[in-house]
């Protein structure tokens, strides 16, 4: 199973749409992920009416948006427990912050979103997967977006672009 992921796309704040080089990947995935800041529900119906659509809620999405998708699940696809969740608060990291919101949670890959700077770490058998913006970088040098192949194993792929 292929899943596109992306998280903080700011649409239109950042960016007018997602990139070609991303909606080239969701055509040839199974799923899109999205952990949250769309900031525009159109963008939400539009990924929905593509793929099958899992995500939740960022820290700059309105109700909508929030009412729709929450702030933090946990899924399964492939055998896989997959957390999701945007990462913003106040206290600590961002990587912090999502370990902590599933400390007591059976997960075996955990995406977020929330710093728009790409991550991917494995840590006690749970993979940490961030894919970065497609429209906004920061002070990242690139774009940037994932995929996670799910079978055997779990392969994570984040593509950098400009």
């Amino acid at each position: 199973m292929k899943i596109t992921v992306i998280s903080d796309t700011h649409i239109p704040r950042r960016g007018k749409w997602i990139p070609d080089i991303v909606f080239q990947s969701i055509e040839s995935s199974d799923l899109i992920i999205h952990a949250g800041d769309f900031t525009s529900y159109e963008l939400l119906v539009d990924l929905q009416s593509i793929k099958p659509l899992e995500g939740v809620a960022g820290n700059n999405d309105g109700p909508e948006i929030l009412m729709q998708l929450g702030k933090k699940k946990i899924v399964q696809y492939a055998g896989y427990h997959i957390g999701i969740i945007h990462g913003d608060g106040i206290y600590g990291t961002t990587i912090q912050r999502v370990k902590q919101a599933f400390a007591k949670d059976r997960v075996d890959i955990v995406v977020f979103g929330h710093s728009h700077q790409a991550y991917q770490e494995w840590d006690d058998g749970v993979l940490y997967f961030n894919p970065g913006s497609p429209t906004d970088k920061r002070r990242s040098p690139k774009y940037s977006f994932g995929e996670l192949e799910l079978g055997e194993k779990i392969e994570p792929k984040i593509h950098y672009f400009l």
